[in-house]
């Protein structure tokens, strides 16, 4: 039987920019190992999973070409903007999620600008301050202020946002370090952000991912110290490019964007 799927430019309000994430609804059939064929066949940075649980509530899992993650903000960004717009649930009702993360929920907002925005509630995961990994700042190309590490990455503050736009970092280096990814990030030189970051993950999959929810989970805890403030603006400064709103709550941070159907379709292949 053909399966929903489709791509979603999540974090934009423009075609081809934010980060396309693909969005399948296999049923509780699926098996972990087919999910992962589908994911290394459309070859995006994740591929998310939706299984309806009961009303509202789904079971939502999300996988790189080459390995499943623990959290993904674009790609449950991408799949409640995909449930909504499909009419899977009422555009009117909260998502709640079951994920590897624990629960999430997402819902519509109103923002400043009259557009109806994503806001996602995930759990904050902070930096904490570490030495130096050994070759990191060789594999970057840049010297750091700031070096810490949270949950899943390293996080490398750097001195300016030119030198992050600037970094062209030698990806196999890169992979060798026993992390999901590496942040980079500084405090933004443009009026519309407050920081901007790049994120690079070769070690499962994805030299840079175009914008990343789940790092601004990070990033929002490091900026609110640096900044003194709990709601800020970050934009990630890949080719794509994107912009995501951070609401610091206590230890747990609402992510806030926009996002845009690329195309829909069907999976006709194997199926589990």
């Amino acid at each position: 039987m053909p399966l929903p799927l489709c791509v979603v430019d999540a974090f934009t309000r423009e075609a081809f920019r934010g980060n396309p994430a693909a969005v399948c609804l296999p049923g509780l059939d699926a098996t972990t190992a087919w999910m992962q064929s589908v994911a290394a066949e459309l070859n995006l940075s994740e591929t998310a999973f939706a299984v309806p649980l009961s009303e509202g509530r789904w079971r939502l899992r999300w996988f790189t070409p080459k390995a499943e993650v623990d959290l993904c903000g674009h790609a449950t960004l991408a799949t409640a903007h995909a449930l909504w717009e499909a009419g899977e649930a009422p555009a009117s009702q909260p998502l709640y999620f079951e994920t590897r993360s624990g629960p999430l929920h997402c819902r519509l907002e109103d923002s400043p600008s009259g557009n109806a925005r994503i806001a996602m509630d995930f759990p904050a995961q902070p930096a904490q301050a570490t030495p130096v990994p050994p070759g990191l700042l060789e594999a970057l190309g840049a010297p750091a202020v700031w070096v810490g590490r949270s949950r899943e990455d390293l996080l490398v503050e750097v001195a300016s946002a030119e030198e992050v736009r600037r970094l062209t970092p030698d990806f196999k280096a890169l992979a060798a370090f026993p992390v999901r990814g590496v942040i980079v990030t500084a405090r933004s030189d443009h009026a519309d952000a407050d920081f901007v970051s790049r994120f690079f993950a070769p070690a499962v999959g994805i030299d840079e991912d175009p914008v990343t929810g789940s790092a601004h989970c990070t990033l929002a805890c490091h900026w609110s110290n640096r900044l003194g403030r709990t709601a800020m603006t970050g934009f990630q400064a890949s080719a794509r490019g994107g912009t995501v709103g951070v609401e610091l709550r206590g230890d747990r941070v609402r992510l806030l964007g926009h996002a845009v159907t690329a195309w829909r379709g069907q999976w006709l292949g194997a199926v589990f």
